[in-house]
């Protein structure tokens, strides 16, 4: 494992993602923002938690496609439109979802959420930037 999720004395204290990544490879994979898609561009889920779970898919497909795993992934931003704080328990659960069928970590790499107007098309609702160290 590549990188290593650390949570020091003196921060916020949280329990569903690291605050902290320290990544101790040589290569880093720099992913595109990834949608809740399909391979042939429809959207995966109606709802937040179905499309966070298909994008965070997306993204390990693309770290294992790049020779990494799901333990080396250093940070994600979401990009959720609309975003107000009562969307989080649909955030977490389509994160429960994720680390569940593909294996993600608990806690979580080091994330973000930043609200925006819109996405590509209305039909998405999310998209998911990542950063990975490859040793």
């Amino acid at each position: 494992m590549t990188v290593e999720l650390m949570h020091p004395d003196g921060m916020l204290e949280q329990t569903d993602y690291s605050p902290v990544a320290v990544g101790t490879g040589s290569r880093l994979v720099l992913l595109a923002g990834q949608a809740g898609v399909t391979p042939d561009f429809k959207p995966a889920a109606p709802d937040l938690a179905g499309q966070v779970h298909a994008a965070l898919r997306n993204i390990v497909i693309g770290v294992r496609g790049a020779g990494g795993d799901v333990g080396d992934l250093a940070r994600l931003t979401f990009y959720i439109v609309g975003w107000v704080p009562e969307m989080w328990n649909e955030v977490l659960a389509g994160i429960a979802r994720a680390q569940e069928s593909e294996g993600l970590p608990a806690p979580m790499p080091p994330l973000s959420i930043i609200g925006v107007a819109a996405l590509f098309t209305p039909d998405f609702v999310v998209e998911i930037e990542a950063t990975a160290v490859l040793g």
